[in-house]
């Protein structure tokens, strides 16, 4: 196939497109055919004008590989040919989303934009403007980093690190080439990288824009809400007319929880790009983080009204949970999915997923699981989880996290009590356990900290961003006095997002993964474990749109290993910690609030207070999926929803295997007569047994 590929590339370069689609005829007539052989196929039915048969090639490719450029190129260049000069617009616009490196898209389309302006039709100089320095911008790039931007775009993150590095070299303080590297580091979660390598470039060029605006997101990612703060502050200070700006440093003050100042400056945005679909997006999630559902819902249908397709706000609106859409809406997105060709990936998939829960609160559940199913696989084509890979990651910690391992550090870590871990899956629970514990006096709310997972990740590689990993067997190479540095500068570095209480929480729930380096660095931490149903919860993350990361969850077959793999490797921790970590299950919870609470509050050694039985009057900014959720009172509706859909969750139920079998709450002693007081030990800072 390779050597056919290669000669129909060859052919098409040299204008015999004839021949090029003679040759890749019986490729192309394949079930499965290759994504190249039907890129290729497109093209050379375009050019030889048979432009509905390059439609429908393009079509099986993105449903196949929605995320790829240059598909959306060629959709964008067949439209063109076509006179289709809107939908060719929109379509380099997805392309360029994508892959900015195509400077082939940024070109034509400056070309559309100025065909139209001199004909009257379109006169939009502002993005012309844009466009044209992009352009320019591009034709000014070396072409090596042209060419790894263009990797970083296809996922080929090594090559990408490579090229750069070899460039690098050759001009080490070249800034794009830094740039792109911090982007590498970015998207492999090596945030501290680039941190390092935008400030410095920050430092070469303080006029670069782009720069500037890498290095606030970075913060930002890092959760250095404050330093991001300034940073954007004195970005507006410096292009004080500049709207993204304005935008940029509003998201900053969300951030630290001033939303009235963060929505009085998107207003302003507002005022000078009327309509903005992207800003009253932001705006939206303003008022929805601080409980302005209403004011939220009305600026999300202000943003759809502006721009139809923009899935975001759609999905936005669905993710309010207590939202319900009406007909009309349901109409419009359907209409959407089934007649817009050059949707990008990104849209279909918000789009579908708010059509899962528009049908599923209509009762219709085949049609909603549909939707469901067919936003997971647009997510599972366009990633890169191997189940198996977390499998071996979840056996090494069992394997190197060992009782001698702890035997040998015991008392090593930083002896600080504060940080209380709620770990576990999403949607097991988690944001209720944390609203109720930050209702007392003596917790602070947090959010879900970076911190543990950036360590690990320091740990896990070595000089490169994409090295092999050496994460968790160097825990057995590390002496004391290094885990008690790392503790130290945990609680330190989190103490940003306290109010002074002396306990805080920290809800990253992948944290699950890590509890043996939480207990050497930080041996007085407590440390809840969020259970749900196991059907329950893993339905409700399969039909939850993660902004990012939990890629497990676009699968039935993998959520269900990877629910089985997070017990047995739970086990491990119970066992390895035994009376030191807390299963909470969320069924007990719902079943008799007063008894879990106070149970939990026990745990942590916490006086009983009513505030936490009132959880959901507590005001704070909640960030997560569940933020409308946690702000009624508990209800057991929500149990068994999962049982609408049980229909089309065999390949579920055969992942969880044993698990789902032996799952019964009673097994984990939740439901114990001594639950109000389960530690028999007079200490009060020693804790429970599970």
């Amino acid at each position: 196939m390779d050597k056919v590929l290669k000669q129909a590339q060859s052919l098409l370069q040299t204008g015999e497109h004839d021949r090029a689609e003679t040759i890749l005829g019986p490729l192309l007539l394949q079930e499965s055919a290759h994504p190249d052989t039907l890129y290729m196929g497109a093209v050379a039915a375009r050019y030889r004008g048979q432009f509905d048969d390059a439609l429908v090639r393009l079509k099986r490719l993105m449903e196949i590989a929605p995320g790829h450029s240059r598909a959306m190129q060629e959709l964008g260049h067949l439209h063109r040919d076509a006179g289709r000069i809107e939908d060719a617009l929109q379509s380099y616009r997805m392309a360029v989303q994508l892959n900015p490196a195509l400077d082939v898209c940024w070109r034509e389309q400056l070309g559309l934009l100025l065909q139209q302006s001199k004909a009257g039709i379109n006169q939009d100089e502002q993005q012309i403007s844009l466009v044209r320095s992009q352009l320019e911008y591009l034709q000014n790039l070396p072409k090596p980093i042209l060419g790894a931007m263009d990797l970083v775009a296809q996922g080929k993150l090594v090559k990408a690190e490579t090229l750069c590095r070899e460039f690098l070299k050759q001009a080490p303080h070249h800034v794009e080439a830094m740039r792109l590297l911090a982007d590498i580091g970015i998207r492999i979660g090596a945030l501290d990288d680039a941190e390092i390598l935008l400030a410095a470039a920050a430092r070469l060029q303080p006029d670069n824009l782009r720069v500037r605006i890498d290095y606030i997101q970075t913060l930002r990612k890092r959760q250095k809400h404050q330093q991001a703060l300034a940073e954007s502050k004195g970005l507006l200070d410096t292009y004080p007319s500049n709207a993204q700006c304005r935008s940029l440093y509003a998201i900053e003050l969300m951030q630290v929880g001033d939303y009235e100042q963060a929505i009085q400056l998107l207003d302003e945005v507002l005022v000078t790009l009327p309509n903005d679909p992207m800003t009253l997006t932001s705006r939206a999630h303003a008022l929805k983080t601080c409980g302005k559902q209403q004011e939220a819902i009305t600026s999300y249908r202000a943003a759809v009204t502006a721009l139809p397709h923009h899935g975001e706000a759609w999905y936005s609106l669905a993710n309010l949970k207590t939202f319900v859409f009406e007909d009309e809406d349901i109409q419009t997105m359907q209409q959407l999915l089934d007649e817009n060709d050059s949707l990008a990936a990104s849209q279909r998939v918000h789009l579908a997923f708010a059509l899962g829960k528009a049908l599923e609160d209509k009762g219709d559940f085949e049609k909603s699981f549909n939707y469901y199913a067919q936003g997971n696989q647009l997510k599972k084509v366009q990633s890169r989880y191997s189940a198996d890979s977390i499998a071996g990651e979840f056996q090494q910690q069992i394997e190197v996290c060992s009782p001698s391992l702890l035997a040998r550090n015991a008392g090593a870590g930083c002896p600080a009590p504060d940080p209380i871990f709620i770990v576990g899956l999403p949607r097991a629970g988690s944001t209720l356990l944390e609203q109720i514990l930050s209702s007392h006096s003596q917790v602070d709310g947090t959010l879900e900290l970076p911190n543990i997972p950036a360590l690990a990740h320091r740990l896990r590689r070595g000089e490169r961003l994409t090295g092999e990993s050496h994460y968790p067997k160097i825990l057995e190479d590390l002496k004391p006095e290094q885990y008690r540095e790392f503790g130290e500068t945990y609680i330190r570095d989190t103490r940003i997002h306290r109010d002074g209480a002396p306990f805080f929480i920290d809800k990253m729930p992948n944290n699950f993964r890590h509890l043996g380096l939480i207990k050497l660095i930080l041996p007085n931490a407590k440390i809840i474990d969020a259970r749900r149903h196991p059907l329950a919860c893993c339905f409700s993350g399969y039909k939850q749109l993660f902004a990012e990361g939990q890629e497990f969850t676009y699968d039935q077959a993998d959520i269900g290993r990877y629910y089985r793999d997070y017990v047995g490797l739970m086990d491990h921790w119970h066992g390895l910690m035994p009376g030191q970590i807390l299963s909470m299950q969320y069924e007990d919870l719902v079943e008799d609030v007063e008894l879990q609470v106070r149970r939990l509050l026990d745990y942590c050694g916490l006086p009983f207070e009513e505030a936490c039985l009132s959880f959901y009057e507590t005001k704070r900014a909640v960030r997560t999926a569940s933020s409308e959720q946690v702000r009624q009172p508990i209800y057991k509706g929500g149990l068994d929803q999962w049982q609408n859909f049980e229909l089309w969750l065999e390949p579920l139920k055969i992942a969880l295997g044993p698990v789902l079998e032996d799952f019964m709450p009673s097994k984990l002693g939740l439901q114990s007569a001594s639950a109000h007081n389960p530690n028999p030990n007079p200490n009060p800072n020693s804790a429970p047994t599970n």
